[in-house]
């Protein structure tokens, strides 16, 4: 009785067992055929939670506000006479930002340049910070209904934070730019010597500085060059401030982020999109609009074979054929009339007059004829 006791109670404890690995594997079938399965699954289930996630971060705020003003209470004073330090050099760099974007203005209008692309931007909150499915990934209160879509930046009031890989309906996830699966096209500005722009890649390695990949190996970086995006495949904007060219180790240069997303709380979505450009109809193509219509090709024309009556000479061409060869293998009708001499009557005598306009004939010559010696007498010799 105790060993079929234990032998049942052995049984129940490797039956969960079995059960376990067999969703597990289930799970993983399930993955391997429908990649995008647990995504929309975690974006359902983040929209469900959304208005739970903002009520229960709301105190986990107000605590962080509070504790982290304790410090400032003792350099309220130092920190108010920087501030109007800084925002009165603030407002100088503002005036000379509006002559300077003015005078850029005229140039593009007198140039005729293609002007950028206006962006409409979201207004979001990070309501919360998860660890998968990437290493570092942000939650936003905003979704398809608010506009957000795959792909687009999200910036906060320093720089640019990453982008958005997946968009439910209220909620948004966001990939860093310091994560391993981000790379991003972007252009180094050179800070010294007036440099050209270097294109490169840059990619996280979930560090606190991405790396820098260069496209051009004969291109030279200096420390404090600007890293902005450079809009290549016209996933991102033109522009936005990235960070700026450290030197990392082992000779490799890396990028220090202008913007920390672990202290961001309010950040904008870029509506940027390019879309794909259409051709123009027929009534507005250029060689319309001028009165040209497009020529068309004359038609084709046959040869017909040669008739009985105007034969050639097999192998040759009439421009290779002789003028004799031409003529023999003229029709009758189309050979050319022999010259014809004009017939003096018999009867006209020699000194009447001539034709008009002929010149007067010459005597004809008398020729002498040589008479042959006489023979000598008696058969002698001479």
């Amino acid at each position: 009785m105790a060993n079929a006791w234990k032998i049942a109670r052995k049984s129940n404890t490797q039956l969960p067992l079995v059960i376990v690995v067999a969703l597990a594997v289930v799970l993983v079938l399930l993955g391997k055929a429908q990649s995008n399965l647990f995504d929309q699954a975690r974006v359902g289930v983040s929209d469900r939670l959304a208005p739970l996630l903002e009520v229960a971060r709301a105190p986990v705020r107000g605590f962080d506000r509070w504790l982290g003003s304790i410090g400032d209470i003792f350099s309220v004073y130092e920190e108010n006479l920087r501030l109007k330090e800084e925002n009165a050099r603030l407002r100088q760099w503002h005036n000379v930002a509006i002559v300077m974007q003015n005078r850029v203005d005229r140039y593009q209008s007198l140039l005729h340049a293609v002007p950028d692309p206006k962006l409409n931007a979201v207004l979001a909150r990070v309501i919360g910070r998860s660890s998968r499915p990437f290493v570092r990934t942000l939650i936003l209160d905003a979704g398809t209904r608010n506009h957000a879509s795959p792909g687009e930046a999200v910036v906060d009031q320093r720089g640019m934070i990453g982008r958005i890989y997946l968009s439910g309906n209220r909620t948004s996830w966001v990939i860093l730019l310091t994560d391993p699966n981000s790379r991003i096209p972007v252009t180094v500005a050179a800070s010294k010597g007036g440099g050209s722009a270097v294109q490169a890649i840059m990619s996280g390695d979930n560090s606190s500085m991405p790396a820098l990949d260069l496209v051009s190996r004969t291109a030279k970086l200096h420390p404090g060059d600007q890293v902005v995006s450079s809009g290549d495949g016209g996933l991102l904007p033109y522009g936005l401030p990235i960070g700026t060219v450290v030197a990392g180790d082992g000779g490799a240069w890396r990028v220090a982020l202008l913007a920390d997303a672990a202290s961001s709380q309010d950040v904008e979505i870029l509506n940027y999109s390019v879309p794909p450009e259409k051709l123009p109809p027929e009534a507005e193509l250029p060689a319309d609009a001028a009165g040209l219509r497009p020529l068309v090709p004359p038609p084709e024309q046959t040869q017909l074979p040669p008739s009985p009556q105007t034969g050639s000479v097999p192998g040759k061409s009439p421009a290779q054929q002789s003028p004799a060869q031409q003529s023999a293998t003229m029709p009758p009708a189309a050979k050319p009339p022999a010259a014809q001499t004009p017939q003096v009557p018999a009867h006209a005598d020699a000194a009447s007059p001539q034709l008009a306009g002929a010149p007067p004939a010459s005597p004809a010559p008398k020729l002498a004829l040589r008479q042959p010696p006489p023979a000598p007498p008696d058969g002698g010799t001479e």
